[in-house]
């Protein structure tokens, strides 16, 4: 007999999946508005691309909390506050007239998004009938992964109809109607600071360090000390881990070297991913000239065939097993990122679609399932930490890809002596090799795991 999906779970997860889907939709409907923000609030592509950066990278400070939070809190308060806090940073947002106004509301928003994004896979993973998990799962990776190539076409479309503060009022009767099911159907503290510090100063001093390498000196104190700081911090986290009972993140079930394995091929995609992301509306509105809302139009296909392809690679997942999912989606996105890199400076937008539509099917076969698969390699108990861990990586990957090829298409364009469109193409297409070379190594690892496994009894 089939285990079926009860449907106060199901309530639960269509409520979390929303408030998930507008936080994740929200860090790349942004980046159309770029062009718009800089000539508005003055500023520029340095400090505009930091309307995604700081929400990313509050997301991944929030998300190692969630294992904390959910065994101090019960999980309808946790998304109570959620998305009362995701609210409360779109009001900020869609009446911002200052530029730091705007950055405080992706503060609030990222904090909201931190908590949520969690929650919805720990429902999954605890409710949800096992031969069901995998389906699921695509379920929640669809929103997760698909949600930042649809956030372009949202952001195009209503910049150019209705102006960019509606990319925030347009979310706030979605996340009523989240809100709503939510209370309906979710059932159901003390920190330690010193690692709450130090996982701040690890994600912080590490994205401002890359932020700013465009800009200043390796040796300057916003690269360089940055560096040092993210890196300091980083080794303080791991030590004071150690020494915890129950560490915010338990960082032990990295010594399960195949679940390291599916971490660090999933950090890879998710940086390729946004740094796409950030790449593409960029490349067709300078370098095209092509409008806002064709820039949005143009990454839809691509958007589409990859939310086809998350949940039913689920299915595939639960009837074939991790290897022909992960390995050949992850072939279609290192395909995508060739023709990309080859073809970098003489995009048009015909291009872009087709090999847009390559790279997400491959996203869409294979990031949910890395996910999934590696979480399957932990004992139950472990499994809210491993998902703790899977979901920092993520926000931190984005977060960092959308900063290093902000800094690689902005060192083309502070040349000085291009115009805009060129400069624009070169630095594109070098970002295009950054990102090809993450993906190699990410299918070499990958390859690894899921082929010459160090525990036999995965295979």
């Amino acid at each position: 007999m089939t285990e079926k999906i009860s449907p106060r779970v199901l309530g639960a997860v269509v409520a979390t999946g929303l408030m998930s889907f507008c936080g994740v939709i929200v860090e790349t409907a942004m980046n159309i508005t770029f062009p718009t923000l800089m000539q508005e609030f003055n500023v520029s592509t340095a400090m505009v691309q930091w309307m995604t950066t700081i929400y990313l990278l509050t997301v991944a400070i929030m998300v190692p909390l969630s294992a904390i939070l959910k065994k101090r809190f019960r999980t309808k308060q946790l998304f109570l506050l959620a998305n009362l806090l995701f609210i409360v940073g779109l009001g900020l947002d869609a009446v911002a007239t200052y530029f730091p106004i705007l950055l405080l509301g992706r503060v609030v928003q990222g904090i909201g998004t931190g908590i949520a994004l969690p929650l919805m896979f720990n429902i999954i993973l605890e409710q949800v009938p096992v031969a069901k998990i995998g389906f699921m799962m695509g379920i929640g990776t669809l929103i997760t992964a698909i949600a930042p190539a649809i956030g372009p076409t949202f952001g195009g479309i209503v910049v150019s109809t209705l102006g960019w503060r509606y990319i925030f009022i347009l979310l706030l009767p979605i996340l009523v109607l989240s809100l709503v099911i939510g209370l309906k159907c979710i059932q159901q503290m003390s920190f330690d600071g010193l690692s709450i510090l130090f996982i701040m100063a690890t994600f912080a001093g590490l994205i401002i360090g890359f932020s700013n390498m465009g800009e200043q000196s390796l040796f300057s104190w916003l690269v360089g000390g940055a560096f040092i700081i993210g890196l300091l911090g980083l080794l303080a986290l791991v030590v004071r881990s150690q020494r915890l009972t129950t560490p915010i993140i338990n960082l032990n079930v990295l010594r399960n070297g195949d679940f390291a394995g599916h971490v660090l091929s999933f950090f890879l995609i998710q940086i390729t991913a946004l740094g796409l992301s950030f790449i593409l509306p960029n490349y067709i509105q300078l370098v095209n000239h092509s409008s806002a809302t064709a820039a949005g139009l143009v990454v839809l296909p691509g958007a589409l065939l990859g939310a086809v392809f998350a949940p039913f690679s689920g299915r595939i997942l639960d009837r074939l097993g991790p290897k022909k999912p992960l390995l050949i989606g992850s072939t279609l996105a290192l395909l995508a990122l060739l023709l990309f890199s080859f073809l970098g400076r003489a995009l048009n937008d015909g291009l872009i679609i087709a090999f847009y539509l390559i790279f997400m099917a491959g996203v869409g076969l294979a990031y949910g399932n890395i996910m999934t698969n590696g979480l399957q390699l932990l004992t139950p108990a472990e499994q809210a930490d491993g998902n703790a861990i899977f979901t920092t990586m993520q926000q931190f990957a984005g977060a960092m890809g959308t900063a290093i090829v902000a800094v690689i298409i902005g060192q083309s364009q502070n040349a000085g002596h291009m115009k805009v469109t060129v400069a624009t193409a070169i630095g594109s297409q070098h970002a295009f090799y950054f990102l090809l070379s993450l993906l190699v190594i990410e299918l070499i690892v990958l390859g690894k795991v899921i082929l010459w496994p160090l525990d036999k009894s995965t295979q």
